[in-house]
């Protein structure tokens, strides 16, 4: 790397260690950046567009690991798909309820968006068998929040552990009308059901006890689709056998990734950073809220609507953070983002209290189990709650020897945090950053100062 204070070296068994190095006299973060197009939005617009009559046009998709395995995946059972880049990609669907047999298992690799979400489809689609895999990861992460409403809908999915673990296997048929009442607010359960009443005779309906990001509801109505939202009983009905038909799909930036530098603004001194083009929807923005709570100085510039999802600029300069609670229904709003939250609470000022997210135990890692047990190598005192973390802010942090366990929003949390510290930091199996940010370390060298 050309900056002295970032470095990569090779690590054990064909991994990647990121080495951060602040110089003694420190750093700040300075410029204007964009950021990698949404993960989620990019894994809906492949998707849909596979499934929709005619050509679908994505510009600013994800080249991340997760949307590759999407594309994969699709491409076996039929749909044709342009090779992936972020200017412009040309999926040219093969029309609802025509998903071809593949003749191998669909590998999910390390997304559990593309296996949560495809089993809806898959199991809608009568008297066609489908396996689907991924990584070691993946298959140790529970299904069972889908398999479970899938089944009461008829359809047919063994596994591992009582079917609740991959690989499985599908039987597609006829499914049954339902609504269901899930236990959790999780965008991934919604959409997985939802794209199972697309070939359903009837209404299917999904009631959350809170708010969850709704992407799939706009990118589904874009596409054809009629839907009724009751914003006060957090329900979505779809009514199904629409025509989907191919769509233009801009992919605003991923206000995840952008997570990461408003975090390394508000806390590297002397910090002032614009990052363009963030997709801001409100289902999404709850780490904006968490940060405004801190005192962070975040400010929003040039909002408008950009293929159905609000945009802005984000500009966030050096800020003295304050400690804050953060749960209940902000949880489903920044779920992804809580392992760059933490970091922020480490360099604020009081105590910081996190809770009501218990579902991070079953992200990539058990994200509040490593969080806790790799911040506290850098001296940050954090103690690991049952659902959440509780983080004392203040105190200086030294560089030290972390791991990602290769999950991609550790490894960059741990980077950021690293920026801060005394010392250097070395990043174990740092490579994880690219399953949603390919050029994540790149960026960080180019807004050093």
């Amino acid at each position: 790397m050309a900056s002295p204070i970032v470095s990569i070296q090779d690590g054990a068994e064909n991994s990647q260690q990121l080495l951060i190095h602040p110089r003694s006299e420190g750093i700040s973060v300075q410029g204007k950046l964009t950021i990698p197009g949404d993960k989620s939005i990019s894994h809906r617009a492949l998707m849909l567009g596979a499934i929709a009559a005619g050509e679908t046009v994505i510009e600013g998709l994800l080249l991340g690991e997760d949307p590759r395995s999407t594309a994969t995946c699709f491409r076996a059972m039929g749909a044709k798909i342009s090779e992936l880049n972020s200017q412009r990609v040309t999926v040219t669907g093969v029309g609802l309820g025509n998903l071809q047999e593949p003749n191998d298992v669909l590998d999910a690799g390390n997304s559990g968006t593309t296996m949560r979400l495809m089993l809806g489809l898959l199991a809608s689609h009568s008297d066609r068998l489908f396996t689907v895999t991924g990584d070691s990861s993946l298959r140790s992460r529970p299904m069972s929040r889908v398999v479970k409403p899938l089944t009461q809908m008829g359809a047919k999915i063994w596994g591992r552990q009582g079917n609740t673990l991959a690989p499985l296997a599908v039987r597609g048929r006829q499914l049954q009308p339902t609504h269901y009442h899930s236990p959790i607010a999780s965008a991934q359960v919604k959409s997985c059901i939802l794209l199972a009443g697309l070939m359903v005779d009837g209404q299917t309906t999904v009631t959350e006890p809170a708010l969850s990001r709704d992407h799939s509801e706009r990118m589904l109505q874009a596409f054809g689709a009629t839907l009724d939202i009751d914003h006060h009983t957090h329900s979505v009905t779809l009514t199904g056998k629409p025509t989907l038909r191919g769509q233009k799909v801009v992919v605003p930036g991923d206000i995840s990734s952008a997570a990461f530098w408003l975090v390394a603004g508000a806390i590297v001194p002397n910090s002032d950073l614009l990052i363009e083009n963030v997709g801001v929807n409100p289902t999404r923005t709850g780490v904006l809220e968490a940060l405004e709570m801190m005192e962070a100085d975040i400010t929003r510039l040039n909002e408008r609507i950009v293929a159905g999802e609000p945009v802005a600029d984000l500009r966030v300069r050096h800020s003295k953070l304050k400690a804050c609670e953060i749960g209940g229904n902000l949880i489903p709003r920044l779920i992804d983002e809580i392992p760059i939250l933490a970091v922020a609470a480490a360099f604020a000022q009081g105590t910081t209290v996190i809770k009501d997210a218990a579902e991070l135990r079953v992200k990539e890692s058990d994200r509040l189990a490593v969080m806790a047990t790799e911040l506290s190598k850098m001296g940050a005192k954090i103690t690991e709650l049952t659902d959440g973390l509780e983080i004392i802010g203040g105190y200086k942090l030294k560089g030290a020897e972390v791991d990602s366990f290769t999950d991609h929003r550790i490894a960059m949390s741990l980077a950021i945090a690293a920026l801060n510290a005394h010392g250097k930091t070395i990043i174990n199996r740092a490579e994880a950053a690219s399953i949603s940010y390919p050029n994540f370390v790149d960026t960080l060298t180019t807004i050093l100062q």
